[in-house]
């Protein structure tokens, strides 16, 4: 399947009245079509079905590239699966869409398919980690919301737990940052990983929760009070 067919078939579920409330409320410079997710998802879920990996990848990789809003979401959710084989150029795909991420819902799902790309293969970490320190602050929140697997394990192993605690010090080294999607990235890790692991999660709120937006802090301790 081509990128235009994949295109028309969305755009034939556009409503113009839905992509003028999506534009005003993703605010991101982009079209949009006024097409729902699971209208995208139903889409796509047929595409996976009928396509081979590098047909996907393909397709994925032309959506991504209309920069508009339905398309990329579409191009986000042929990537979503959890065992993939071999899935290096996915993961490749992933890594080159994160610079472009300039709002939170596709940064979102993109987010979703490149979890599972970091729990099939956690040595990918090491990627992510130089996300912490980019000076784009979407990229920077990346490395939170992919990783937060890690945030709901409720049986970690020894490499989890020391998987878990790196990406804690990440959290630490984004508490003086004062962008309000980083602090809601990490007060979401910390919130997330109360309800499977309270004491590291406590700890980390003594430690670092004075330094924190109030609105964040309140927020990531909501299961601990």
């Amino acid at each position: 399947m081509s990128s235009d067919a994949a295109l028309a078939a969305l755009e034939s579920l556009g409503d113009s009245v839905r992509a003028e409330q999506a534009a005003a409320y993703h605010k991101a410079p982009r079209p949009y079509l006024g097409v729902s997710v699971p209208q995208i998802e139903e889409l796509t879920d047929d595409w996976r079905a009928r396509l081979t990996l590098d047909e996907r990848l393909d397709l994925a990789e032309g959506l991504w590239a209309t920069n508009i809003h339905e398309a990329r979401v579409a191009a986000a959710k042929l990537l979503t699966q959890a065992r993939i084989r071999p899935d290096e150029r996915v993961w490749a795909l992933i890594q080159a869409w994160v610079p472009d991420f300039d709002a939170w819902a596709l940064a979102d799902h993109v987010a979703i398919a490149g979890q599972k790309r970091l729990v099939a293969d956690p040595t990918r970490l090491e990627v992510v980690e130089g996300w912490t320190r980019s000076p784009h602050m979407w990229t920077r929140r990346a490395a939170l919301v992919m990783t937060l697997p890690w945030a709901k394990m409720n049986f970690p192993k020894p490499a989890d737990l020391a998987a878990r605690d790196r990406i804690l010090s990440w959290c630490a080294g984004y508490v003086p940052d004062r962008e309000w999607f980083i602090q809601k990235a990490v007060a979401w890790w910390i919130r997330d990983l109360s309800k499977h692991d309270r004491p590291r999660a406590a700890a980390f709120l003594d430690a670092h929760g004075s330094e924190m937006k109030p609105f964040a802090r309140k927020e990531a301790a909501k299961f601990l009070t």
